[in-house]
């Protein structure tokens, strides 16, 4: 992939293919906290040039742009003309996890109730993958330290993790045109909900920070 300046894991983020990018919170995110969390704690270290490292670092450029680029057309891990591709509509994952829904156009509540949770961000690693492109099936984990309060839950600073299968329906540019995840929601969101209930405004104060940290 290229344009890969200033983050090794994630493809369209610096660069003069940016510079006319509208980001949703004021600016590129920056990964570094996240990154040192991915690896210092990842399973897996896969060869450069692998199938493994390239869809991991396809899925944490998806990633990037569905939570940071502000407007649909500036993408360029999807594919735009094949059916007017919408993130949101073409994924399984749970409503409290979208950061794009459909019908409202962004959902930056969601956002900021898991980089709130998740001050360190919440890692994903690439665990097998089990067939290439065009349609790529992979085994995946996602962690974090629940550091941070949830929803009306007080941080526990315990981990926080699950595991699921993706598919990722790709073109020959290996642009993104369909997803969906299998998982069970219960072990991400039964983790969260073990803290003992705070006050609204404990949870309004936590959450207002204006730096907002990074998933992926």
């Amino acid at each position: 992939m290229s344009g890969m300046e200033g983050d090794k894991y994630r493809s369209y983020l610096h660069g003069e293919g940016e510079l006319n990018t509208s980001w949703r919170y004021g600016g590129p995110p920056n990964y570094d906290i996240v990154n040192k969390l991915f690896e210092d704690e990842r399973t897996k270290v896969w060869p450069p040039g692998s199938l493994e490292e390239k869809v991991q670092n396809l899925v944490k450029s998806w990633e990037m742009e569905i939570f940071h680029k502000a407007s649909l057309e500036v993408f360029k891990t999807i594919d735009k003309l094949g059916g007017g591709y919408n993130p949101q509509l073409q994924t399984s994952l749970p409503e409290e996890l979208r950061c794009y829904d459909p019908e409202k156009e962004t959902d930056e509540s969601s956002h900021k109730a898991f980089v709130t949770t998740f001050p360190r961000g919440f890692a994903f690693e690439v665990l097998k993958v089990y067939t290439g492109p065009p349609e790529i099936v992979l085994k995946f984990r996602h962690w974090g330290y629940n550091e941070g309060p949830f929803k009306s839950h007080a941080p526990t600073g315990d981990l926080v993790e699950f595991y699921g299968v993706a598919i990722y329906r790709v073109d020959e540019g290996m642009k993104i045109g369909r997803v969906e995840f299998f998982y069970e929601r219960g072990e991400l969101l039964g983790g969260l909900l073990k803290g003992a209930a705070i006050d609204s405004s404990a949870m309004e104060a936590a959450s207002s920070c204006p730096i907002l940290r990074n998933t992926g």
